[in-house]
């Protein structure tokens, strides 16, 4: 654990050299948007980036692995453990083949042994999680001391930078809340305290996704009716996965899914430890 903080210089260089190959053989904004609707895509691709330059040593534990989508783009090897209370979703990820094992469980009780875990993230998922200190205890529980944990989640201008709220007010903030299912849309210092109560050390964070991406994000909801139908209908968001079906939506949103750090973003990602 102590590279995660006190790297090497020279294998500090080796490990981004290495990460760029990675970002460059892997188009993630494509992969992403030949499955999802766009104003998920976009944003998940960013994310999968990140990834690209973390330390996960095995056993490696998801927590809220949803279908599985998300790890098998983004990962070139197994996940350990994906866990999720849903049970349509887990079941999907069979399909994936993204992880060694799935385990259907609320997160605030792990089926797993203390310290049992070497590595931990959890991506877009504890916004929405109403008793998120339960969720984060039992991680910490089940992580060897020193293990690393990520996980990223909107803060306050995922909801202050929408764009119909300066005409609607607080009405539809709530209501974008509600569909979007977020309980938890803070900042880093709320996030850190959480942390700190479960037994967690907080490395690092950043911003990122803009605030005119957000709002490309926002107004996709309601672009984006045509995927649902289509998922409805045929079981996929995207009828026809192709380079020349997506070519416009992927020059459009490009330009909105950089991985580089905001200061206003809209999300954040965190790297925490085990204490």
């Amino acid at each position: 654990m102590t590279n995660l903080l006190n790297e090497d210089p020279q294998s500090s260089i080796l490990n981004r050299k290495s990460s760029i190959v990675n970002r460059q053989s892997k188009d993630f904004l494509f992969l992403q948007l030949r499955d999802l609707p766009y104003f998920r895509a976009f944003l998940r691709a960013v994310e999968s980036s990140y990834y690209q330059d973390l330390p996960l040593p095995a056993p490696v534990y998801d927590i809220g692995c949803g279908d599985g989508h998300f790890a098998s783009l983004t990962f070139d090897r197994k996940i350990d453990v994906g866990l999720d209370p849903w049970h349509g979703p887990i079941h999907e990820a069979l399909r994936h083949g993204a992880y060694r094992a799935l385990v259907e469980a609320d997160g605030s009780r792990s089926p797993f042994p203390a310290g049992y875990f070497s590595s931990a993230f959890s991506n877009s998922v504890l916004e929405h999680i109403p008793h998120i200190e339960a969720v984060l205890a039992e991680t910490a529980r089940v992580l060897k001391p020193g293990a690393p944990f990520y996980f990223c989640v909107p803060n306050t201008r995922y909801l202050s930078e929408l764009s119909i709220s300066r005409l609607l007010g607080k009405g539809y903030i709530e209501w974008f809340r509600k569909i979007s299912r977020v309980a938890h849309a803070d900042e880093p210092d709320v996030w850190q305290a959480r942390l700190e109560n479960a037994g967690f050390e907080l490395v690092r964070w950043w911003h990122y996704f803009s605030p005119s991406a957000m709002r490309v994000l926002e107004w996709g909801h309601y672009f984006g009716v045509p995927s649902v139908v289509a998922r409805l209908l045929t079981g996929r968001w995207i009828i026809a996965p192709a380079k020349w079906n997506l070519w416009l939506t992927e020059h459009y949103v490009k330009k909105y899914a950089s991985p580089e750090p905001v200061g206003n973003g809209t999300f954040t990602f965190y790297i925490a430890r085990r204490k």
